[in-house]
């Protein structure tokens, strides 16, 4: 039998975008750095990133501040819807919110991202082989960091909606060959001055 061992998997949403998101905000770079510095003491094997400007900056930035991690890029960390429901799947009472903020997803984006999402699924989450523990970043979006929660989670697959993450904070779950998958940290923003916290939600939403 094979030996498994314990995966970490840390998750990131990208730091602040420029508004025609062509890369990162000095706020965005200033996330970026001060998350690298927060992770330093992590024994990282790799940091995967998606492929649009904003989560590739952030990822070279965090891998700046390590020592001589490898970066991978990866169209499974980018930026894509999940799954999209069908009406009778969602709560009736956010039914209708949530198919108007879907309807703005074209129809290559609709049949390519939930197969993007399940290889998302079979790459970066449950135990590894070998007997070695593993941490592994995983610099993407805030749709991927929501489904992938969901996922931990045993949550129905519509529940990626409303899970919101801000920029550059951290999510981390942890999945061992022996138990359920389990959420450590989620949104964690400790990392960040106040200034910096909250980007990327709405003003009402910040606590």
């Amino acid at each position: 039998m094979t030996a498994t061992a314990t995966r970490y998997l840390h998750l990131v949403r990208h730091g602040e975008a420029t508004p025609d998101e062509s890369g990162l905000t000095e706020n965005g770079r200033r996330q970026a750095t001060l998350l690298g510095r927060r992770l330093q003491d992590i024994p990282f094997a790799a940091i995967h990133h998606g492929p649009l400007p904003r989560a590739e900056e952030t990822a070279r930035l965090i891998g700046d501040e390590l020592d001589g991690v490898p970066l991978h890029r990866s169209s499974l960390a980018g930026d894509y819807v999940p799954y999209v429901p069908h009406r009778d799947e969602l709560p009736p009472e956010s039914a209708d919110l949530f198919l108007r903020f879907l309807a703005g997803a074209g129809e290559e984006e609709r049949e390519h991202g939930p197969a993007l999402a399940r290889r998302a699924l079979d790459r970066f989450t449950g135990p590894v082989d070998g007997e070695q523990d593993r941490h592994e970043l995983v610099v993407t979006h805030n749709f991927l960091v929501a489904w992938l929660v969901r996922d931990a989670l045993y949550a129905p697959e519509w529940r990626w909606l409303g899970l919101n993450h801000a920029n550059a904070a951290l999510t981390v779950i942890r999945y061992p060959p022996d138990r359920p998958a389990s959420v450590l940290l989620t949104n964690d923003m400790r990392h960040l001055p106040a200034d910096l916290r909250w980007t990327g939600f709405p003003p009402e939403q910040h606590v």
